[in-house]
């Protein structure tokens, strides 16, 4: 019996209905960019598996930090103990974030990172004893899949079996080209009519949502009616953070910076699951009293987990060697050079690049569901030609490793362009 077929017998995976898809690929080594099944097929990883992985599987400089780690102290409990790895961690995460961020607080994934920020935000206020229980986030947002997370995102088949469970979340409109006012309008008419303790967002670029972009300027008009109001904002750079926008954070192209960040994914290089959230010194300030209850009861048995402190100490260290920038700089410089040679097609219909993000939107007759017809055709012909996408309905990204070679690159983009013929 094969991996595949002794998969079936018991595991359940995400994002699936078990009863109409594929059977799923059994992968039995990584490197580079790239992977391989069970039976030696050869796979680029152009999404560097779920957005994580930005140094290549089977990383050397991440597996010694951690193996090092490991025959020292692989785990210790976060309640009332600490350890040099968050220390310095948290000291190097200080030198690169936005100098507002002051603290920050370990979880185990992107999903809890934002769900801490949440928490945090509503908390803050009822610290104050002031009742705003209202969150505003961008329409077809997506935080997560934890409940303050799935509330905050925008989806409707993510969330649809939990309606009417969730907190109280109102939406606005994406500031995208030509519809920024409509969305300065709308936050501005949320704020007046709701009790609103923070506003959520991915910065620039909603991944779930298709690679969604928008320009840093109404970002930061959007920061400052909320600064404005006394609304909390919070940056979800789970999926922008650590390169991929081609600074460092999202949030290093706007001049408003966010009262809270959320930090996951590339964080450890792919290999540990670990989180951040981050604060300023005020929303700290606001939890340090002599009120036992106006602590944070909050925590994960993995909190600040060593080994995974280890991994994302040499995943920071990677990401700021002078090859790796190069490399991103060189997957840009790529992608705009594939945008020009594809956005005229006459199957496509916009493009669009930021940093190592590549997106382009396939000209359809209809509305193209998210796990539909085309979709599932799409994603199948990438598979059948040895390139791991995953498209988003009718949108088709790529966000390779950085590590991709350019004549991996080259084949992705010549396997994207070969599937605009069976659309």
């Amino acid at each position: 019996m094969n991996l595949t077929e002794r998969d079936k017998k018991n595991i359940w995976h995400p994002y699936t209905q078990h009863k109409t898809a594929a059977l799923p690929i059994a992968i039995k080594r990584g490197e580079g960019a790239l992977l391989w099944d069970e039976n030696n097929k050869e796979y680029i990883d152009a999404i560097a598996s779920w957005w994580v992985n930005p140094y290549g599987h089977s990383n050397k400089v991440i597996a010694d930090a951690i193996y090092k780690q490991l025959t020292t102290l692989e785990h210790v409990l976060f309640g009332g103990f600490t350890h040099e790895p968050a220390i310095v961690l948290a000291e190097r995460l200080m030198d690169i974030l936005p100098k507002n961020q002051q603290k920050i607080f370990f979880s185990d994934n992107g999903s809890t990172a934002v769900e801490v920020a949440i928490k945090v935000a509503l908390q803050y206020f009822f610290n104050k004893g002031e009742k705003k229980t209202t969150i505003i986030a961008f329409e077809n947002a997506f935080h997560g899949d934890t409940f303050a997370a799935m509330a905050a995102s925008g989806i409707s088949f993510y969330t649809q079996a939990f309606q009417g469970m969730f907190i109280d979340v109102v939406r606005i409109p994406v500031p995208i080209k030509g519809q920024e006012r409509a969305s300065f309008d709308a936050l501005h008419e949320v704020i007046k009519n709701h009790n609103c303790a923070g506003f959520i967002f991915e910065p620039l670029v909603q991944g779930a949502a298709g690679m969604v972009m928008y320009e840093p300027e109404s970002l930061d008009k959007l920061i400052q009616i909320c600064q404005e109001n006394k609304v909390l904002t919070i940056a979800d750079e789970v999926m922008t953070g650590f390169g991929k926008t081609g600074k460092t954070f999202a949030c290093d192209y706007i001049s408003q910076k966010p009262d809270m960040m959320c930090l996951s994914k590339a964080l450890t290089g792919g290999t540990i699951p670990m989180a951040i959230t981050t604060f300023t010194q005020d929303i700290f300030e606001v939890f340090y009293d002599e009120d036992i209850n106006k602590a944070l009861f909050h925590g994960h048995t993995f909190t600040a987990n060593p080994t995974g402190c280890a991994a994302a100490l040499a995943s920071l260290y990677l990401l700021q060697t002078q090859e790796m920038q190069d490399n991103i700089a060189r997957v840009n410089k790529r992608h705009l050079a594939f945008q020009k040679h594809i956005e005229s097609h006459p199957k496509v219909t916009t493009t669009r690049v930021l940093g190592v993000i590549f997106a382009l939107e396939i000209q359809t007759e209809s509305s193209a569901s998210y796990y539909g017809t085309l979709r599932n055709k799409l994603y199948n012909f990438f598979i059948e030609n040895g390139i791991i996408l995953r498209p988003v309905g009718n949108i088709v990204y790529i966000l390779p490793p950085y590590i991709i070679t350019d004549e991996q690159l080259q084949k992705v983009y010549e396997v994207v362009e070969k599937a605009l013929k069976i659309v």
